[in-house]
């Protein structure tokens, strides 16, 4: 504000208010946070009026003269921007530090719906997915690093699905399965990096450049190297390099297969003959191989007859 000469403006400034967590929205510009997610935790403000501190705090910055006029969340404003687009958008995606997605319903299929009635007959519904499973739902489907990835976690018992396969998980998951493998001297001849034995050091970046398309054995894998040597690895061999690509392969392509599956039920709920999905998120934006994955995932999942596309 301050390099567009707007501090101290007397015209009030209208500001958008994106919000990635779970909101009770009870007005375009009033709503509550139902509870933290992806590992953020802050006192007081569960249960509370976000747009409402938001306000507080800029009066107390004094020279801001801003106006939230409309609260949402970053799903939703996913969905929106690309059907503004796009007409035939239904689905909106965050694949990023967490996972979130959003649909548009029939409101005669929403059972909790209060407002109005009036055309047109349908709503943005968001899903909070990332809690899917937490009244043990897929515990068949989490392996033993999953379960002490959530219990030492700041939520544990919650956001079982989004722990799965967001960014924020998918490094940790990934360096656990590469320690476990080295303490079984299947890697590395048994050598094991301080870094790799500490938690949350193995980056989920650090899965993308791993499966870029051009680190192979031609180029001696030299980003899985370069990763390496990072978390104090080196003098690794060419067998290792495939070990460790593998790991982050199928550390990603769960990932990316189990958000697939949360996409394809809710096209095959819309029942539409064309549905495309707006994505957004870091993960989707750069690992090399993300999208390829859902798409061919989803196109195995959905009814016969319907077709997606991911914009």
């Amino acid at each position: 504000m301050s390099e567009n000469d707007l501090l101290g403006n007397s015209r009030k400034i209208p500001l958008g208010f994106t919000f990635s967590f779970p909101l009770k929205q009870e007005g375009l510009n009033k709503a509550r946070l139902v509870t933290w997610t992806k590992g953020f935790t802050s006192s007081g403000v569960e249960g509370e009026d976000v747009v409402q501190l938001l306000h507080e705090a800029i009066q107390r910055k004094g020279n801001l003269n801003v106006e939230c006029v409309a609260v949402i969340n970053d799903t939703v404003g996913a969905l929106m921007s690309c059907a503004h687009d796009d007409q035939n958008c239904h689905i909106g995606l965050i694949i990023g530090t967490g996972s979130n997605t959003c649909y548009m319903e029939k409101l005669n299929r929403v059972e909790l719906w209060d407002g109005d009635n009036e055309q047109p007959q349908q709503v943005i519904i968001n899903t909070e997915c990332g809690a899917f499973g937490d009244n043990g739902c897929i515990d068949f489907l989490r392996t033993n690093f999953d379960e002490d990835i959530d219990a030492e976690s700041l939520n544990p018992g919650k956001q079982k699905y989004e722990k799965m396969i967001s960014g924020m998980y998918m490094g940790e998951i990934a360096r656990r399965y590469i320690e476990k493998l080295a303490s079984k001297k299947l890697l590395f001849k048994g050598e094991i990096s301080e870094t790799l034995k500490t938690p949350n050091k193995f980056y989920t970046k650090y899965i993308s450049e791993i499966e870029d398309k051009e680190n192979t054995e031609e180029s001696n894998f030299q980003k899985t190297r370069q990763v390496l040597d990072e978390i104090g690895i080196d003098n690794v061999t060419l067998e290792d390099c495939r070990i460790v690509q593998h790991v982050c392969q199928l550390v990603s392509s769960r990932s990316a297969y189990l958000v697939s599956s949360g996409i394809a039920c809710l096209i095959n709920r819309i029942n539409r003959s064309e549905v495309t999905v707006a994505v957004d998120g870091s993960v989707y934006r750069y690992h090399p191989k993300f999208q390829d994955l859902m798409v061919e995932k989803i196109s195995q999942l959905i009814n016969n007859g319907l077709k997606v596309s991911t914009n």
